[in-house]
């Protein structure tokens, strides 16, 4: 009765494989006919889950520089704060700039360039300096 089972089994075994290739043969069409029939499965799901995925990645690729960010941040306001800390105990209090006024530079200015009397020089051209 083995024999006869397995003689039985082997085209059981085919069987099943040819049906399952005309599943999936017929399957494809009738999935283009589901991508036609629902355009938003086909092209507007991918489009979303990239930009929702897209915009996930690249806020975890920028916490990084913003990290940073703050840290620098955190580090300028330590050195004010020194500051603030220093120019009440008085070493920054003792530097005092001298005040300048526009009309006194204005005239070191003007004793320093005469543009009354000036020199006409004519400035040579590129291909006039290599030929010299």
């Amino acid at each position: 009765m083995t024999t006869i089972e397995t003689a039985t089994s082997q085209p059981k075994e085919s069987t099943n494989v040819a049906s399952n290739t005309t599943r999936i043969q017929s399957s494809a069409p009738s999935f283009k006919r589901w991508g036609r029939r629902h355009p938003f499965v086909r092209y507007g799901l991918p489009m979303i889950s990239l930009t929702v995925f897209g915009a996930v990645g690249l806020a975890h690729l920028l916490q990084g520089s913003k990290d940073i960010a703050k840290v620098k941040d955190d580090q300028e306001w330590e050195i004010i704060e020194t500051r603030k800390a220093l120019s009440r105990t008085g070493p920054i209090e003792a530097y005092k700039p001298k005040k300048i006024s526009l009309e006194e530079e204005l005239k070191a200015l003007q004793q320093k360039v005469d543009i009354n009397n000036y020199e006409y020089k004519r400035i040579p051209k590129p291909n006039e300096g290599n030929s010299d």
